[in-house]
């Protein structure tokens, strides 16, 4: 479980980026964090693996206070892929990136072998091994930023902006992914403006604004919720316009949709089956 109380904090000459927030995320949760561009998404995510700590307040991941452990340390717990993956990467082939990690935890070296082919095969990243990470386009290199996370099997996955640089196939897959570790146990978080992603994929949003949590609860009531959507300069998921224009002209047809599925099944209610 992650508990954030009151955090405050401010970037040095900078702007004030979180003001007194508070959170709480259970574990195996699938959480997306959404909001405009300097909203404190970002800033929040990183209180959670350490790498940064609160001014005032407290953060703490498994009962373990963020100011009292090292990053080394929540590093083995929240696995945290960046959202310019250009920040995480630095090895001179993309097998080396993704077993740097294994590598620093001291697995053997049959374990680190066997967990990169593996991770690799998984986000379709085989035929890149021997290559150079900055070789590869910007979706790739996501990708395998996502890897080096993966490989070691963190309890926490955050991702920041996953979906940037990735095409509609890669996009299904990382979202079936996702999806895949939620049920498996694991604390996924998601920092996205990717409305139709969270839509389909996460269990509940964190709506930021002004460095501040302004709406928090399931996806559907926070995504359809107009006035939400426009204090964090979001659109809403497609499906949810598409069924609002439907009832302003069918009168009782249902608003809080967010996926084509639901509109296409309420069509045929209305229709009679």
């Amino acid at each position: 479980m992650i508990t954030a109380e009151e955090i405050w904090f401010t970037y040095p000459d900078g702007p004030t980026a979180l003001r007194g927030v508070s959170l709480r995320i259970r574990d195996r949760e699938l959480v997306a964090i959404m909001g405009e561009n300097g909203a404190g998404k970002t800033t929040l995510v990183k209180h959670f693996n350490g790498l940064l700590r609160p001014q005032e307040g407290s953060v703490t991941v498994d009962g373990l206070n963020t100011l009292q452990v090292s990053v080394a340390e929540l590093a083995r717990k929240v696995g945290y892929v960046f959202q310019n993956a250009d920040h995480q990467l630095f090895s001179e082939t993309v097998y080396s990136e993704v077993a740097f990690a294994l590598n620093n935890f001291g697995y053997p070296e049959k374990e680190t072998r066997r967990r990169v082919q593996q991770v690799l095969r998984l986000l379709d990243l085989e035929k890149y091994r021997n290559s150079s990470p900055f070789s590869l386009s910007g979706g790739e290199r996501k990708r395998v930023a996502l890897a080096s996370t993966l490989c070691f099997d963190p309890e926490i996955i955050v991702l920041d902006e996953p979906t940037i640089g990735q095409d509609g196939s890669q996009k299904k897959k990382l979202g079936e992914l996702i999806h895949s570790f939620n049920l498996e146990g694991k604390t996924v978080i998601v920092v996205t403006h990717d409305v139709e992603f969270a839509a389909e994929y996460a269990q509940r949003i964190v709506a930021m604004a002004r460095g501040r949590i302004i709406a928090d609860g399931p996806s559907k009531k926070v995504l359809t919720n107009p006035k939400i959507l426009e204090e964090c300069a979001l659109l809403a998921p497609q499906a949810t316009q598409l069924a609002q224009r439907i009832s302003e002209r069918v009168k009782g047809f249902p608003t809080e949709l967010v996926s084509v599925e639901e509109v296409a099944s309420a069509i045929r209610e209305f229709l009679g089956g």
